[in-house]
């Protein structure tokens, strides 16, 4: 079962998710705090590389399966050109409404 995007509870995940599927690199970024740090699969990143890597240049594309922990955790199918699609985990920290952090990973 997916969950429509304009469902998720927490609003920054949910513009997060909307800008992913938009292809919107602009409100993505706009999303996110100056100092913003992620991970994949446990490794932390260079988020502006692993961002244009595996979202906008491959067209990333997230449908949510599950959202725990008032919206900030999400079990979603992500697909994109370079990989397909895997079942994938999120967990984001929200300061501020913005995004500090999110970690991801194959669920």
């Amino acid at each position: 079962m997916t969950i429509a995007v304009s469902k998720l509870s927490d609003p920054a995940v949910r513009d997060f998710v909307t800008a992913i599927n938009a292809g919107d690199r602009q409100a993505f970024l706009a999303l996110l705090t100056p100092d913003a740090t992620m991970s994949d699969d446990g490794s932390d990143r260079d988020l502006q590389d692993w961002i244009d890597r595996e979202i906008f240049s491959s067209h990333g594309h997230m449908e949510v399966q599950t959202e725990a922990d008032s919206g900030r955790a999400l079990i979603a199918n992500f697909r994109n050109e370079a990989w397909g699609e895997m079942r994938t985990a999120w967990r984001f920290t929200v300061d501020g409404g913005k995004i500090s952090r999110f970690d991801t990973g194959q669920a």
